[in-house]
């Protein structure tokens, strides 16, 4: 009996074997961690810094979301994970292309966004390379094509608070869950927490160094390939001691395609999504 191995594998965009190593890695885990991405670390460090200002200011709800465009800010604990009645422990602000940002912010959040798509677009097309023929013939389109000229692609800034001393049972940073795009790029957190989990449903920690970039496979890469690129689940945990109970800043991008995509028969995006988003409690 082989002995399954869960490892995630570290792809340095810049070697010869990345596109192979990153496909591998995809296809086995769900997850990848990309170094050498070509994304400064003072352009990301100066993102957080920015955003901080805005989550420590009372301003934040002035930009409270929108139902129907789903942009704005998401005050603390509105969103659960699919199927969990406890709501998790953070508060976030989405990012689309037009949307309204604070005043005060810079142009890095937008040149974050462009770098961060840029990159998604990159991944998708060596999935479109790789990615065996049979599987091929599933998509609609091409993975590359589903998100060229999309507007939905998500920046999700995101803050996860000091965690009180009295939680509900059951309460965490981000409770298991899948995500529900194509594929998400997530620069590494502030602080460590982020785990996936393997096929024999054991907990496993995420590669957390400065400046490295996590992808996941999404529940739309899941149902375009007919279950070829394996939606892992995954979760943020709470800190393990009081010294790392501090505020903990993530940035991922959810990489979506346009809404007419189908990604299966009967199924486009834009259903798929909306399906979604009320699970989640964000409709």
């Amino acid at each position: 009996m082989m002995l399954y191995m869960f490892k995630i594998q570290r792809i340095d965009v810049n070697n010869e074997n990345a596109k192979n190593d990153f496909f591998t890695s995809f296809q086995n885990t769900g997850f990848a961690v990309m170094e050498n991405h070509g994304i400064s670390f003072e352009l990301i460090d100066n993102v957080y810094e920015e955003w901080k200002q805005f989550f420590n200011s009372k301003d934040k709800y002035d930009y409270k979301f929108n139902t129907d465009t789903q942009d704005g800010f998401f005050p603390f604990r509105s969103e659960s994970a699919k199927d969990n009645p406890v709501k998790d422990l953070k508060e976030f602000f989405h990012v689309y292309p037009n949307s309204n940002l604070p005043n005060y912010l810079s142009s890095n959040t937008r040149s974050l966004y462009t770098q961060l798509t840029n990159l998604g677009s990159m991944l998708l097309g060596w999935l479109d390379e790789l990615t065996p023929e049979n599987i091929q013939e599933l998509f609609s389109e091409s993975l590359f094509n589903m998100v060229k000229g999309s507007d939905r692609n998500l920046l999700r800034v995101l803050h996860y608070p000091p965690i009180e001393e009295k939680i509900e049972k059951g309460a965490i940073r981000a409770a298991a869950h899948e995500d529900i795009n194509l594929i998400t790029l997530l620069v590494s957190g502030s602080q460590p927490g982020l785990e996936a989990m393997d096929k024999d449903g054991i907990w496993h920690k995420v590669p957390v160094d400065k400046g490295m970039i996590t992808v996941n496979v999404g529940d739309m890469l899941q149902m375009a390939s007919g279950g070829y690129f394996p939606s892992t689940s995954h979760r943020v945990v709470n800190p393990e001691s009081s010294t790392q109970n501090v505020s903990r800043f993530s940035l991922p991008m959810f990489m979506h395609p346009r809404n007419e995509v189908i990604l299966k028969p009967g199924t486009t995006a834009y259903d798929y999504l909306q399906e979604r988003l009320k699970e989640i409690n964000l409709k």
